[in-house]
C-alpha cells in the first residue's frame, strides 16, 4: 500500500536501501576502461564484474560509457566490446556481467520461510545482437539455488527497459545466512556453452543445475562486432511492471561512491606530483609497520587486498634528526584485522635501507596512482 506523506504518494519499497549498488554505473574507482578481460574476473565500474567459467577464449574491452538511454536521468553505463571473438564456445565455457549482493542486505527478503517476499530487477539494455539473453541469480549459502529468466533484445542499437519478476523462494533450502559473504549473486548472461544450456530453464527457483542457466542463450562472443551496454539496475522488493515500477534510486555521488568503498577504495596521493603520508613506527633498520591508513567507510571484511603502487619515502625523525630513505622494493600489507570494525587499516612496508630502529616515523607515497588500492570484494 502506498503511503502519503506531504500531498505526494511514496512506495515504501523505493524508500528502503537500494539493493544493487552503482546502478547506474557513476562510480569507476579502478578505470574507466580496461582492455584484454575475458580470461579472469576483472572490474571496470564498481560493483560490477566480468566473471566466466572455463577458459574462453574472448576478450573485451568494458569501460565506463557516456552512452545512456535519452531522458531517463543516466549519464553513464557499463559497455562491453568484443575484441576477440569466441565463436565455437566449449562446452564448459560461460561469461557475463554479474554483481554480488551481500547476504546481510538480502535479510529482508525472509527467504527459505513461508513469509519469504518476491522482487523486481529491471534495467536499460542495449546492443547491436539481437535475441534472447538470460539473467541468472545464484544463491550459493546452504544449499546452491538458481532462478533463471531469459529476456530478449529486440531492436538492435535500441536502448530496451526490461522488468524480471523474481518469485519469492519458500523453500527451505532457499535461506540465506545473515552474514557478509555472498547471499545473491546476479549475472546478465553473455554467453554458454553446452554445459550450461543443454538443460531447461526452471519455472522458478530450482536447486542448481549448471546445464540450466543458460539455455537459449544467444553467443555476445560471435563476432568482434558486437557491443553490450547495461545501466539503471535496480533491485526493488515486490513484483511490479512497466505501470507500477519505483523510479531509479538516485543517489548522490559522495553516497554511491561511500557503498563502493566498503568492497573497494583507492586512497590517491595529493595532487600529480604530491605527497600522501601517514604515521608510522620504525622497527628494525628496514621496516616501517603500524602505518595507519584511515578509510572512507567500514570494509566487509577486516582482511581485504592491500595494494601499493608507485614508489614511498621513510621520513624519520630520531635521536640522529630527520632523515629520508626510500623503498624500491619489499612489500606493502595489512597487519592487523580490523578493517570491518573500524574504518582504519595498520599496514607495513619493508625494503627500506638504514632506518634508526624504534624511530618514530612517517610513511610518505609520491607517483602512485593509486598509491594505496584497498579490495574487500566478495
Amino acid at each position: 500500500m502506498a503511503l502519503i506523506s506531504n500531498g505526494k504518494t511514496i512506495n515504501p519499497a523505493s524508500r528502503e536501501t537500494p539493493l544493487i549498488i552503482n546502478g547506474d554505473m557513476k562510480v569507476s574507482q579502478r578505470d574507466t576502461s580496461t582492455t584484454g578481460i575475458g580470461a579472469d574476473t576483472a572490474f571496470v565500474v564498481d560493483r560490477f564484474a566480468y566473471r566466466k567459467g572455463g577458459t574462453p577464449s574472448f576478450r573485451s574491452t568494458i569501460s565506463q560509457s557516456t552512452t545512456v538511454p535519452t531522458g531517463q536521468g543516466f549519464l553513464t553505463s557499463l559497455k562491453v566490446d568484443c575484441t576477440t571473438a569466441d565463436a565455437s564456445l566449449s562446452a564448459s565455457t560461460r561469461f557475463g556481467i554479474d554483481q554480488k549482493i551481500e547476504a546481510q542486505n538480502l535479510i529482508n527478503l525472509k527467504q527459505g520461510t513461508s513469509s519469504a517476499r518476491a522482487t523486481t530487477l529491471s534495467f536499460w539494455v542495449k546492443s547491436n545482437l539481437t535475441g534472447q539473453f538470460n539473467i541468472w541469480i545464484f544463491k550459493e549459502d546452504g544449499t546452491a539455488r538458481s532462478f533463471v529468466k531469459a529476456y530478449t533484445i529486440s531492436s538492435a542499437d535500441t536502448w530496451e527497459k526490461k522488468i524480471i519478476n523474481i518469485d519469492a523462494d519458500t523453500a527451505a533450502a532457499g535461506a540465506i545466512a545473515n552474514d557478509n559473504g555472498e547471499g545473491w549473486r546476479i549475472t546478465w548472461m553473455l554467453a554458454a556453452g553446452s554445459t550450461f544450456s543443454s538443460g531447461s530453464i526452471a519455472a522458478s527457483w530450482e536447486n542448481y543445475t549448471a546445464a540450466n542457466i543458460g539455455v537459449g542463450q544467444t553467443n555476445f562472443g560471435s563476432s568482434t562486432d558486437n557491443e553490450f551496454f547495461l545501466t539503471g539496475v535496480q533491485l526493488d522488493v515486490g513484483t511490479y511492471d512497466s505501470t507500477n515500477l519505483p523510479d531509479f534510486p538516485f543517489e548522490s555521488f559522495e553516497s554511491n561512491l561511500r557503498r563502493c568503498s566498503r568492497y573497494y577504495t583507492s586512497i590517491n596521493q595529493n595532487g600529480a606530483n604530491g605527497w600522501r603520508t601517514f604515521p608510522g613506527r620504525i622497527n628494525g633498520t628496514a621496516d616501517v609497520e603500524n602505518i595507519g591508513v584511515t578509510l572512507s567507510t567500514f570494509l566487509r571484511t577486516g582482511n581485504p587486498t592491500v595494494t601499493k603502487s608507485g614508489s614511498c619515502v621513510a621520513q624519520v625523525w630520531d635521536e640522529n634528526g630527520y632523515h629520508a630513505t626510500s623503498a624500491g622494493g619489499g612489500t606493502f600489507s595489512i597487519l592487523t584485522d580490523s578493517g570491518n570494525s573500524t574504518p582504519y587499516l595498520h599496514c607495513k612496508q619493508t625494503g627500506f635501507t638504514g632506518l634508526h630502529n624504534e624511530g618514530a616515523g612517517n610513511i610518505s607515497f609520491v607517483l602512485g596512482t593509486p598509491s594505496i588500492a584497498v579490495d574487500a570484494e566478495l
